[in-house]
């Protein structure tokens, strides 16, 4: 059973998920950030992985550390739930269209974390989250992870629906690249012999 659990508790927040690779796209999410709540539902529900989130963070303060600790934390669950890695596609990207909206998304389970974000906004909030920390959120995940993340708003409009498209496409992305591949399910997807840091 590919599950894992984490917990991070820090000065600033506690953060407490759990995953299901092979779940269903089941979720109870409650973050106190509604828009972001929203989001990982999202990413739940369209990468087919059973996701639960608490966190209690600064949000007196801001939402930065409350975004960023529970990217880290549901990257480390990942993380924790792939183990050596082995058996899996590793490569996953996605097309996802919202409207006027389109984003690519291509993710590499490398377990070498990087981001590329290329994606802009034309106001500094959506709800009440400000859309500057959808990349930290990002950035976290693959750190986390051990991902190497490519995230690209070809063309958009509206902040909802570009925000919303690169987390249905990094769930369609990450769902492919997580499935166990059954013509090399013993094997790790590497000449290395090893998906290791």
């Amino acid at each position: 059973m590919r599950q894992a659990g984490v917990e991070r508790n820090t000065t600033e927040t506690r953060v407490k998920v759990a995953v299901d690779l092979d779940g269903s796209g089941r979720y109870t999410v409650k973050t106190g950030v509604g828009f972001l709540d929203h989001m990982l539902e999202q990413l739940s529900r369209h990468s087919l992985i059973d996701l639960e989130v608490t966190a209690d963070g600064d949000l007196h303060i801001d939402a930065h550390h409350t975004t960023e600790d529970s990217g880290i934390a549901i990257g480390q669950a990942v993380a924790k739930a792939l183990g050596d890695r082995k058996g899996i596609r590793r490569f996953g990207h996605a097309y996802v269209p919202m409207d006027e909206t389109l984003t690519r998304v291509a993710i590499d389970l490398s377990n070498r974390p990087h981001l590329v974000w290329r994606v802009e906004f034309r106001r500094d909030k959506v709800g009440d989250m400000d859309t500057e920390l959808f990349k930290e959120w990002f950035a976290a995940f693959a750190q986390a992870a051990g991902a190497t993340l490519h995230v690209e708003t070809l063309y958009g409009d509206n902040n909802h629906h570009i925000v919303e498209s690169c987390f249905k496409a990094l769930a369609q992305a990450l769902r492919q690249a997580i499935e166990i591949d059954p013509r090399k399910a013993d094997a790790v997807p590497s000449t290395k012999g090893t998906l290791s840091c």
